[in-house]
């Protein structure tokens, strides 16, 4: 009972920050790391949560009118052989390597966390799909296949930042991506004995509540107190898996 009642609150946490932002992984990873599964298993057991949460996510912005099937499709298209690539070369890494690649990443989170934003005003309708673009969807679809934590920022950079789209519509087309993307690279981890399924099921009921609530939410922005208790969890798992204490 305490597990699941772990679980299933880090999975509405970390599923809000998700969909609105990016980094929730790192939460639910370390909280199935510290329910002691291997680094490596507990990458595979948080993929059967991550495709719960983005189907609810997918549907929750349908029903608020947001869904462009064909550009999302493309966008996720492009990222399937980085993620594939990504999936395999987790699996064949130590357990004790991903452990620190997945600190570092987890303490360069909280500083992209930290530092100010710009906000760009000028957001467009209509976009291009080009070589850029491209080779950004197959590199960030390798970082989603190998480690998942944080890829919703690089996405939402990407997006914003190359494709011109506002906030609604690049949480709208990330949901939809990483939903696709995730299905292959779980089947990876499945195939290679790194999945914990009664973990991954009660992780993923608090996942669907929190897609569920986070794409409601996604026009708001600025939720200070979940980034303070994220930074503070990011921080005391990633001083952990470095073995400072």
């Amino acid at each position: 009972m305490l597990e699941f009642i772990i679980l299933f609150f880090v999975g509405v946490i970390s599923s809000f920050i998700n969909v609105n932002a990016g980094g929730g992984s790192s939460l639910t990873l370390p909280a199935l790391i510290f329910l002691g599964l291997d680094a490596s298993v507990a990458n595979g057991t948080n993929r059967i949560a991550i495709i719960f949460q983005n189907v609810s996510a997918i549907y929750s912005f349908k029903k608020e009118n947001y869904y462009e099937l064909k550009n999302s499709m493309i966008l996720s298209l492009l990222s399937l052989p980085g993620a594939l690539a990504g999936a395999i070369f987790a699996i064949k890494i130590s357990n004790e390597m991903f452990e620190k690649v997945l600190a570092v990443i987890m303490i360069l989170i909280i500083v992209t966390m930290i530092l100010p934003q710009k906000r760009e005003k000028d957001v467009t309708e209509s976009y291009k799909v080009d070589w850029k673009v491209t080779i950004s969807m197959l590199a960030i679809g390798f970082y989603g296949g190998f480690i998942q934590v944080g890829v919703g920022f690089l996405i939402m950079a990407l997006l914003h930042n190359l494709l011109k789209l506002d906030l609604i519509r690049v949480n709208m087309h990330k949901v939809f991506v990483v939903f696709i993307f995730t299905i292959p690279t779980l089947f990876v981890f499945i195939l290679s004995g790194n999945v914990n399924w009664h973990y991954g099921l009660i992780l993923a009921v608090g996942n669907i509540l929190g897609g569920w609530w986070g794409a409601k939410m996604s026009v708001k922005k600025g939720e200070k107190f979940i980034k303070a208790v994220l930074i503070v969890a990011i921080l005391i798992m990633a001083i952990k898996l470095l073995d400072i204490i």
